[in-house]
């Protein structure tokens, strides 16, 4: 299967690249053909030009090659921290140009955007690794789950990907070396159910 893994943090030290590194080293050892993509370090430009929005068509050969690997995925990982409830912007502009319409929806013939989308990814299963620094309790009475809601129903749901799950590591920045490693394994755990 091609699965793709798609990172969005800063730092190359980071938690979440330390994910995104086991997550691409259980699915090479399974088998699987990954394309990977750490957002920062390609420098990927989150920012969508008028004209872009406008015919769905893009002139940046970086976001092209995204949209051609999205179209040709069997699942896909993403990796991010949850600020302030959400994706880093880079990642937000990632979905704003990547998964667009023709791409990853359509709409009805005659319909102009305000009906039910038609999923148009042939990925089955969409898996996300988050991490926070806001204890489980206090994030979900005083929050609910946006992260959630945002990837499971908002995106993947939107784009015809039937299979969600998803994972919040906390607290990160309290974290043991041996918390840390516990973390890694359930990651390995995770990607082995879904991608053997």
């Amino acid at each position: 299967m091609n699965v793709s893994v798609i990172l969005g943090h800063p730092y190359e030290n980071s938690f979440n690249a330390a994910i995104a590194a086991t997550v691409i080293k259980v699915l090479k050892a399974n088998g699987h053909t990954v394309m990977f993509h750490d957002l920062y370090r390609e420098n990927f430009n989150p920012v969508i030009p008028k004209e872009e929005l406008i015919s769905d068509q893009t002139k940046d050969p970086l976001v092209a090659l995204h949209q051609q690997e999205i179209r040709e995925a069997d699942g896909i990982i993403i990796v991010h921290p949850n600020w302030w409830g959400q994706p880093p912007a880079i990642l937000k502009g990632w979905v704003d140009r990547v998964l667009r319409e023709t791409i990853a929806y359509t709409f009805p013939e005659g319909d102009t955007g305000g009906g039910l989308p038609i999923g148009l990814l042939k990925a089955k299963t969409g898996l996300v690794f988050n991490t926070s620094n806001t204890p489980k309790k206090r994030e979900i009475e005083k929050f609910g789950d946006p992260i959630n809601r945002l990837w499971k129903d908002c995106i993947f749901d939107f784009c015809g990907v039937p299979i969600f799950d998803r994972i919040m590591f906390r607290v990160v920045a309290d974290s043991s070396r041996a918390e840390r490693e516990e973390w890694l394994k359930q990651a390995r755990h995770m990607v082995n159910r879904y991608f053997p």
